[in-house]
C-alpha cells in the first residue's frame, strides 16, 4: 500500500489519497480540503503508513520507518497536488527530497511528462501561501538520473521566516542573527542566518568540524530538548524565535563552494539529508561571502547535494537543487 523511497538517506513513504480511503482513513476530495482538515486525519494516516510493523523496530533506532509522507497525486495529470505530513502528523510546505521522492513514484506510475511538471504542495500554515509551487524537471547530472528542482528567489533575514527577539551581529564583514536559545545550547552557535526558500531555514554557521553536532548528539538528552524546543511549533515547541517553527541547519566551510551541513528539522528531527536544508545553506553561505553563485556542494550524513545559484546584480534570484531517488525493496 505504502511504498518508501530513499533520497540520500531522507525515506518518505507515498500513498495515493485513494488508498488512505480504502484503508478507513477519512480524507476529503482535494488536497486544500484536506490540508484545511488534517488534524482529523495526519496522525493517523501517519501511524497507518509510517510506524513501524509490530516487532520490528530496531534498538535505538527512529521512532518511525520513514521521516514523514507524502499523499498524492490528487489528479492524474499536471499539475500534481499533494501533501507532505511530517511524522508528527503537522504538514510541510516543501521538501526537496520529499519531491525529489514524489518526482520519481510519478515518472514509476507513467505519470511524469518528459518536460517536467509543476508540483503544488498544500499545506496550513498561515505565513506562507498554499498551495506552494516546485517546477520539477527530469534530468542526468554525471550520468545519474535524477530532477532539477526549481525552489525560486529565496529570502533572507527574520521578516521571512517571521521571526521574533534575535539579535544583530556581524559575521564576515556581513551581519547575521544572533538566535538566543541556539547561543546558550552551545557558544559556537551564536552566528545564524536565515532564509527561505518556500519553507522557512535557520543555518547557524561555524568555523569548524567540531561544532557541528552529529544525529546521536541531536537525540540524546538534553540536546535534543532543546533543538525540539526552537525547531517545532506549539505545543511541542516553544515556537521561538519562528511561531510555526522554523528547519535548523549548521555549515561550515570545507573547501571553495563545499559545504559541510548538519540538519534538525522542524516536525522530524535530525535527519541524514534534506534538499531545501542543504538549499538554504548554499543560500546562506553566499548570502555571508562564503561561496560564489554556481554550483555549490552541500555535504550531510547521507550525501552530497548540488544545489545551482544564480545571482544577477549581486542578488540571488533562483535556487535548484538537483535529487534523486530510489525506491526501497
Amino acid at each position: 500500500m505504502t511504498q518508501f523511497y530513499d533520497a540520500r538517506g531522507n525515506i518518505y513513504g507515498v500513498i495515493s489519497p485513494q488508498a488512505l480511503r480504502d484503508a478507513g482513513i477519512d480524507l476529503p476530495a482535494t488536497a486544500a480540503e484536506c490540508a484545511l482538515s488534517r488534524q482529523t486525519w495526519s496522525e493517523a494516516a501517519v501511524a497507518l503508513c509510517c510506524d513501524w510493523p509490530e516487532g520490528q523496530r530496531p534498538a535505538n533506532g527512529k521512532h518511525h520507518r520513514s521521516d514523514g509522507l507524502l499523499i498524492g497525486p490528487f489528479q492524474n495529470s499536471p499539475p500534481f497536488d499533494l501533501l507532505i505530513v511530517n511524522t508528527d502528523g503537522t504538514l510541510a510546505e516543501r521538501s526537496g527530497n520529499g519531491l525529489t521522492i514524489f518526482s520519481q513514484a510519478l515518472l514509476e506510475q507513467g505519470l511524469m511528462p518528459q518536460e517536467g511538471a509543476l508540483l503544488r504542495v498544500h499545506h496550513d500554515k498561515s505565513d506562507t501561501q498554499s498551495p506552494g509551487e516546485t517546477s520539477v524537471k527530469p534530468a542526468s547530472v554525471d550520468g545519474v538520473q535524477g530532477f532539477w528542482l526549481d525552489l525560486g528567489q529565496p529570502g533572507f533575514g527574520p521578516s521571512a521566516v517571521a521571526a521574533h527577539g534575535v539579535g544583530k551581529v556581524p559575521f564576515n564583514g556581513r551581519e547575521v542573527s544572533r538566535v538566543q536559545p541556539l547561543a546558550q545550547l552551545d557558544p559556537a552557535w551564536t552566528h545564524s542566518q536565515f532564509v527561505r526558500v518556500g519553507n522557512p531555514h535557520c543555518v547557524t554557521l561555524v568555523a569548524d568540524i567540531a561544532a557541528l553536532p552529529s544525529n546521536e548528539q541531536m537525540r540524546e538528552s538534553p540536546l535534543a530538548e532543546g533543538l525540539t524546543s526552537i525547531a517545532y511549533a506549539m505545543p511541542t515547541g516553544a515556537g521561538q524565535p519562528c511561531p510555526a517553527g522554523v528547519n535548523l541547519q549548521w555549515a561550515m566551510l570545507e573547501t571553495p563552494n563545499r559545504l559541510q551541513a548538519r540538519v534538525f528539522e522542524r516536525g522530524e528531527g535530525p535527519t541524514e539529508s534534506s534538499g531545501t536544508s542543504a538549499s538554504a545553506v548554499a543560500c546562506a553561505a553566499w548570502r555571508v561571502g562564503w561561496v560564489e553563485a554556481g554550483e555549490v556542494h552541500v555535504v550531510m550524513p547521507g550525501g552530497t547535494a548540488p544545489v545551482l545559484l544564480e545571482a544577477v546584480q549581486g542578488e540571488l534570484v533562483r535556487v535548484r537543487l538537483f535529487g534523486t531517488a530510489r525506491l526501497m525493496g
